[in-house]
């Protein structure tokens, strides 16, 4: 969804006032900042990695080892550059995550001082330092061509004022004799200056976006195991105490509620009408089935009885008979599945046909529940209006969160005019 205000540079780009907001001036402030920054570390880079020229061509050449004071020089400078390049590349690190911030209003999380012996075993510091080598050799490249493509442009503007110079200026690869032959070019020139304002966001991007998948501290993957471990310790736990609730609700609670409805029935039988307990009695009998219903529907809610009793494709075709449009199930034979998988998938189709019902204004849908893999693909596709969005408050947020508990993922397609399509992929691991 498109906000207001854009949070970064790549995606101010899209939009079609790009050229009269702030954001191509950031981005030339970004790359004008860049310049001294990649400059300095361009040309500490060549004095040490300028003397590899003539030692390749010697060793292209005549396939002699170069002499000892060159050899002692390059291990020597790249000894240098392999203890100090860890500590220079803090200090860069630290100023390009501030710089960002010209083009992208997304803060990346400080890098703090782990102390020397770790800034050398810790991996985000090499993911520093392959920055500070990208910036100071790539970067210049690129900053040079884009900037021989300017200087080009500039002089196929200029070329009309030019035309009468008796050096017989050049534009581009033709040598220019009088102004008329100069006024093309230069009107190609000033159609050329909008391109040449995007190509500075698109490289003011490019290198930003760089500079944040580069210097984001990366989660530590033993961290991520363990959040997925956790996840599925607490889904199993719920899953386990769920099943807990149910079997106490379904062979406790709900018997004697049931036996105690009987019993107040019968009371209700043996006390004359115009007896004072007569009305007191029926109101309690009301009130105990209205609860014996309320319960069931508990119990239902937990886990349906259908489930149970006729597996999820049955559970699913009653679902569809009971729906208010005609509802096509299609189910391919499979194999047993994980309980939590098909109450997952239950009340994926179950909430999905009920916001068909409640918002589509369609006249009919189609559930298709297929294997794909080790995957269980759910998928509700109904003819209505389209256009459902999980910010409407439609119930999607909350039945992709209740996906997500079980590592799945949701897919939802609905353009304006239909059709909706709403897919759930559902590992069934065991």
């Amino acid at each position: 969804m498109t906000t207001e205000h854009p949070a970064h540079l790549a995606e101010a780009l899209r939009r079609r006032r790009w050229l009269l907001t702030a954001w191509p001036w950031r981005a030339l402030a970004y790359l004008a900042t860049t310049v001294p920054i990649a400059g300095v570390l361009a040309v500490g880079l060549l004095i040490i990695g300028g003397p590899l020229l003539p030692v390749l061509n010697t060793l292209r050449q005549d396939g002699r080892p170069p002499g000892v004071a060159l050899m002692l020089f390059l291990i020597t400078g790249s000894t240098v550059l392999v203890v100090l390049a860890p500590l220079l590349s803090f200090a860069v690190a630290a100023l390009e995550r501030w710089r960002v911030r010209l083009v992208d209003n997304r803060p990346l999380a400080p890098s703090p001082w782990p102390g020397l012996v770790a800034r050398y075993r810790n991996a985000a510091t090499w993911r520093e330092v392959a920055y500070l080598f990208w910036l100071g050799g790539f970067t210049p490249v690129a900053y040079w061509v884009f900037l021989v493509l300017v200087l080009l442009d500039i002089g196929m503007i200029t070329s009309p004022w030019l035309a009468g110079d008796p050096d017989q200026p050049v534009v581009i690869w033709q040598p220019i004799d009088s102004t008329g032959e100069a006024i093309p070019y230069a009107i190609v020139g000033v159609l050329l200056i909008p391109v040449f304002v995007y190509a500075v966001g698109v490289l003011a991007a490019l290198q930003a976006t760089v500079a944040r998948w580069v210097l984001a501290r990366p989660v530590e993957a033993a961290a991520l195991r363990e959040v997925a471990r956790s996840r599925t310790r607490l889904v199993g736990a719920y899953e386990a105490e769920r099943r807990r609730i149910e079997r106490d609700l379904h062979d406790g609670a709900q018997p004697r509620l049931t036996s105690l409805t009987l019993q107040l029935g019968l009371a209700q039988l043996d006390v004359p009408e115009d007896s004072p307990a007569s009305r007191p009695l029926a109101v309690a009998h009301e009130q105990a089935r209205g609860l014996m219903v309320m319960l069931r529907q508990l119990v239902h809610g937990i886990r349906p009885q259908s489930l149970t009793d006729l597996g999820l494709a049955g559970a699913v075709r009653e679902l569809a008979d009971a729906a208010t449009i005609p509802v096509t199930v299609h189910a391919d034979p499979h194999d047993e599945l994980p309980e939590i998988v098909e109450t997952t998938a239950y009340f994926v189709v179950s909430e999905a046909l009920g916001n068909v019902a409640r918002h589509a204004h369609a006249t009919r849908a189609d559930v298709r529940l297929t294997r794909a893999g080790g995957d269980l693909v759910v998928e509700v596709t109904d003819d209505g209006h389209g256009g459902a969005e999980p910010s409407r408050g439609t119930g999607l947020t909350g039945l992709a969160d209740r996906v997500a508990a079980v590592d799945g993922r949701l897919l939802l397609s609905s353009p304006p005019g239909g059709p909706t399509v709403v897919r759930v992929e559902l590992p069934c691991r065991r």
